[in-house]
């Protein structure tokens, strides 16, 4: 995953009523009147959210007649816990090794 296409997918994830909309969609497909149900918003507004889960290719819509259904697209969402999994790894990695130290200097806990 490039960082732009990175950046747009934690942009994303940034808003509440996004992770919300994801969250429903992990239950299955549905359409854009039901996934907008629950939040007391304009079409418009509806509209920019769905949009910008577009834009980081998190979600994937399909027409069917006039209806546009919506589902979740998981792809995108993974390569960012692969990239969060990979700095996760690295930094108790350093923490693990910063312990090491503290503990072979008896400096961890210093008694006052």
């Amino acid at each position: 995953m490039n960082e732009k296409q990175l950046d747009l997918v934690f942009a994303a994830l940034s808003d509440a009523t996004r992770r919300g909309m994801l969250a429903r969609l992990a239950q299955g497909q549905t359409n854009i009147s039901t996934l907008a149900a629950p939040y007391k918003m304009s079409q418009p507004a509806i509209s920019k959210h769905m949009r910008v889960l577009e834009g980081a290719g998190l979600i994937k819509r399909t027409r069917k007649g006039r209806e546009h259904l919506i589902s979740i697209a998981p792809a995108p969402a993974r390569e960012a816990h692969d990239w969060i999994a990979y700095y996760t790894r690295h930094w108790i990695s350093r923490f693990d090794e910063v312990d090491a130290y503290l503990a072979k200097n008896n400096l961890k806990n210093p008694k006052n």
